[in-house]
């Protein structure tokens, strides 16, 4: 197995999928930029000589089984490729870059695996194509069917399985658990969403859990007509209830802000908003917007949630509109392996204990029953889903060998 260099391999990679403009990437699900990655990811596991395996939901696992094993149950490590739109650099490659750099540390330091180590990545993890976030481990583990995956379209209108086909691909979509054999544990890195490492002055921190998040579509609709002949008191204008549920939203996310620290209070963002007919001499028609909600606990996030919805309904009866609220996805808050992450404090030391507020592969494989964990890398400003994210390279090669230590534990 010949070793390549965690810096080289995140040169590679980081030249696909990037929007020139911008400095963000665009690496959609099943789209030629990320296909690009894909083939990336091939490569790298051919040249280790891993076997690479892969579902009928576009997810894939590159083994490393040298030699015969003792212990039957995989241990898995990975992330995602895809990203959000225009987001940054390491959210997602950075775990799966940092997954083959560990298997090259423990190649140099003469481990022999007693069980089967896979690298997987995780399609659709950003939901940024079809607009459920975790779309591969979800189909992965049943927690979406088949037919519900098959109604999905994307924003131009093209259905999951039109966009599989286009890349020359079969859609099979169902449970597939067994693509990482029999796992035993499940350990994502991942750079860190927000600063708490920053604060504590430590390259690299172990998650404790995930909060309760999901997403909310808001469709507001009134009556389309000229923004210069009609009158104000005639109009039936949805982009009004909308603003006001937004500045609400901010308003009571706030309020819900109990605490400074990183495991309290409450999200609320309306980060996607599509307007029809969009154009600026015209009163809109209707006005779609998403609403991202997370919070520490799955009663604070309901509360937020409910009267989020109860004021922008208020507000669309006054303006003479209406309102439907859908829930596309609502994730649970998940509590990672208690054993596993006793496991690893023992190997990896006192690092410090952390909750994120972003969702994970991760949290949905813990979900289904996995074992897992996740490690954060420090990210000095907090950015993240931004082109100005970024990690120190210290800090990077910090949370590759910590993986492989990690690794180590579990293997051996």
């Amino acid at each position: 197995m010949r070793s390549t260099s965690f810096e080289a391999m995140w040169k590679d990679l980081a030249a696909l999928g990037r929007d020139p403009r911008t400095g963000g990437y665009r690496r959609y699900a099943w789209t030629p930029a990320l296909r690009a990655c894909e083939s990336w990811f091939t490569d790298e596991a051919g040249r280790r000589g891993l076997t690479l395996e892969a579902d009928g939901n576009g997810n894939a696992v590159a083994w490393w089984r040298p030699g015969p094993l003792r212990l039957e149950g995989g241990v898995i490590t990975g992330s995602h490729l895809d990203s959000v739109p225009d987001g940054g650099a390491y959210d997602g490659p950075l775990g799966v870059v940092s997954a083959f750099a560990a298997v090259d540390v423990l190649c140099e330091r003469g481990v022999r695996p007693s069980r089967p180590l896979g690298i997987a990545v995780f399609i659709e993890e950003e939901g940024a194509r079809f607009g459920l976030s975790c779309l591969g481990s979800r189909l992965m583990t049943g927690a979406l069917t088949a037919d519900q995956a098959n109604l999905l379209r994307d924003a131009d209108g093209t259905q999951l399985p039109e966009a599989v086909a286009a890349m020359g691909l079969e859609p099979r979509f169902g449970p597939s658990l067994d693509l990482l054999c029999d796992p035993v544990a499940f350990v994502e890195l991942h750079i860190e969403q927000g600063r708490a490492l920053a604060d504590v002055d430590a390259p690299v921190g172990i998650a404790t859990g995930i909060w309760p998040h999901g997403r909310w579509r808001f469709t507001f609709t009134g009556e389309a007509n000229h923004a210069g002949t009609t009158r104000m008191a005639d109009r039936r204008d949805p982009m009004l209830a909308y603003a006001m549920t937004a500045l609400a939203a901010n308003k009571r996310a706030r309020l819900a802000e109990t605490g400074t620290g990183e495991g309290s209070g409450a999200r609320a963002t309306f980060g996607r908003v599509e307007v029809a007919p969009n154009g600026v001499n015209a009163i809109a028609g209707t006005v779609t917007a998403w609403l991202d909600a997370r919070a520490a606990d799955e009663t604070t996030l309901q509360s937020l949630v409910d009267d989020i919805t109860r004021q922008a309904h208020d507000r669309a009866a006054r303006d003479g509109t209406a309102l439907d609220v859908v829930a596309e996805s609502v994730t649970p808050a998940v509590a990672f392996d208690e054993r596993l992450r006793a496991r690893l404090v023992r190997r990896l030391g006192d690092l410090p204990m952390l909750p994120t507020q972003a969702g994970h592969d991760a949290g949905i494989l813990a979900t289904a029953g996995v074992p897992a964990a996740m490690l954060f890398v420090r990210n000095p400003t907090g950015v993240s889903h931004s082109p100005t994210e970024y990690a120190d390279p210290a800090d990077c090669l910090a949370g590759v060998h910590t993986l492989a230590d990690a690794l180590e534990e579990l293997l051996t």
